[in-house]
């Protein structure tokens, strides 16, 4: 089944792009995400790297959006500061991202090669941990 490509939400990446370029400061902060909700509203975080395995962009955006009321998450993207550009996911994340937002489109590629998938692209043959738990009924 071939999938129509959905549109690359250039206003997304240039807010994580903002947030990376004038927020990240040294090795603690070096990756931005932004986020849009259905209604609209763009989120953004920053990472919190540690040696022992701090939080992704990504993640801190999830707790980021909730604390701002927002519990649904449309697309996503992720910038590295020093005009990295966008920076897929790593494993961790593309694995809570789908838990969390399992319909989820995430913005990668780099320059004109940029696209937007759905997650379970970036996760095939995925595990889904609300489908193997067991009912409490």
């Amino acid at each position: 089944m071939t999938r129509q490509p959905h549109p690359v939400d250039h206003e997304l990446i240039q807010a994580a792009a903002h947030v990376a370029r004038t927020r990240c400061r040294g090795d603690n902060h070096t990756m931005a995400a932004a986020a849009r909700t259905p209604d609209g509203l763009i989120v953004t975080a920053v990472n919190a790297y540690h040696f022992t395995g701090g939080p992704c962009a990504e993640l801190v955006l999830i707790g980021t959006a909730a604390a701002q009321g927002a519990y649904d998450l449309d697309t996503i993207v992720a910038v590295g500061d020093r005009d990295r550009g966008v920076v897929p996911p790593c494993g961790r994340c593309r694995q809570v991202l789908l838990d969390y937002f399992p319909t989820l489109k995430v913005i990668v590629g780099e320059g004109d090669r940029l696209r937007t998938v759905p997650i379970t692209d970036l996760l095939p043959d995925t595990y889904v941990w609300a489908d193997h738990q067991l009912d409490t009924e």
